[in-house]
């Protein structure tokens, strides 16, 4: 029988492919979700045996996970903003980051924290959306797995939440992960690069939030990604062209232009190297209260921002 610490001495042949710190971390993680076990028990309990079919099953992940295919998706499943959602190779793995963006989002909603000018401040007596049982209209664009959408519901059961997505592969996934955390949220295949797709009568109501995390990556900026995102995530939901970075936000800007109500929000995800330039897009298209944030690490990684009154 092996052991615990037996598997920890295996899995160092990931070296090939991740640092040392990534390692422990991947096998600490696969074998607590292998075996049961708290992450706290597997690292205390390092001569603890495992059975023959635990073993063959990590050994089985090791061999996918020498190949840099992502553990999300080997394990077919991921935390986000404390629920579970299932993933595979038909949506994105949902980064922390883009946590910090839900927390933003739903920081508004309860009044607790403001977009853009002091005007818009908790306490100055203009507060942002002010209760807890939020009851309007909010739009994911670009939804993948539904993380963003089904988080905000979680939170806001009161809200009419509704996505879009142009894969079908994602959509359906996002109606099993809608599923699996127990919420209703309208799913809807459009491409919002299209204006007849988002011409019908859903995506047509008055949002008092829209949100994406839409496609920014370049191809110089592929260039710097690891190779588990380049080679096994969906291309479709990552990159941009090189020449045009921005075409994603330019048309959700024209799209919540026309489909916000006075005062909305639209709040994205961005391009770290592109934050200036996206405030302009917004500013050019007669947005206010425009906010660049920056994410847990430093870097320019969201947007806040209204329509006009």
């Amino acid at each position: 029988m092996i052991t615990i610490k037996d598997v920890f001495e295996d899995y160092k042949q990931l070296n090939k492919v991740y640092d040392a710190n990534e390692v422990e971390s991947l096998t600490l993680l696969t074998i607590s979700q292998v075996t049961n076990l708290t992450k706290a028990s597997v690292k205390a309990f390092p001569e603890r045996e495992l059975n023959e079919e635990q073993a063959q099953k990590l050994k089985n992940i090791a061999a996918e996970l020498i190949t840099g295919k992502p553990i999300q998706y080997i394990l077919g499943v991921t935390e986000f903003y404390g629920l579970p959602f299932k993933v595979n190779p038909s949506v994105l793995i949902p980064r922390p980051e883009t946590e910090e963006l839900v927390e933003w989002v739903l920081a508004v909603c309860s009044g607790r924290l403001a977009v853009g000018s002091s005007q818009w401040a908790v306490g100055s007596g203009q507060s942002a959306i002010d209760n807890r049982q939020f009851a309007g209209s909010i739009l994911d664009i670009g939804t993948g797995s539904g993380c963003i959408a089904i988080s905000l519901k979680k939170n806001l059961p009161q809200a009419q939440v509704s996505a879009i997505d142009i894969s079908e592969g994602a959509l359906q996934t996002a109606k099993e992960n809608a599923d699996l955390n127990d919420v209703q949220v309208q799913f809807i295949q459009a491409d919002i690069l299209d204006a007849a797709t988002t011409h019908h009568s859903p995506l047509l109501t008055a949002h008092q939030i829209i949100v994406s995390n839409p496609p920014y990556v370049t191809l110089d900026d592929k260039k710097q990604m690891h190779t588990n995102v380049t080679d096994f995530e969906p291309h479709t939901a990552l990159f941009v062209p090189q020449d045009d970075p921005l075409l994603f936000y330019r048309a959700i800007a024209d799209f919540a232009s026309g489909n916000l109500t006075a005062g909305g929000y639209l709040f994205f995800e961005i391009n770290e190297s592109l934050g200036n330039e996206t405030v302009a897009l917004l500013r050019d298209k007669h947005f206010t209260d425009i906010e660049l944030r920056q994410d847990m690490s430093g870097r320019d990684r969201m947007i806040g921002c209204r329509s006009p009154l």
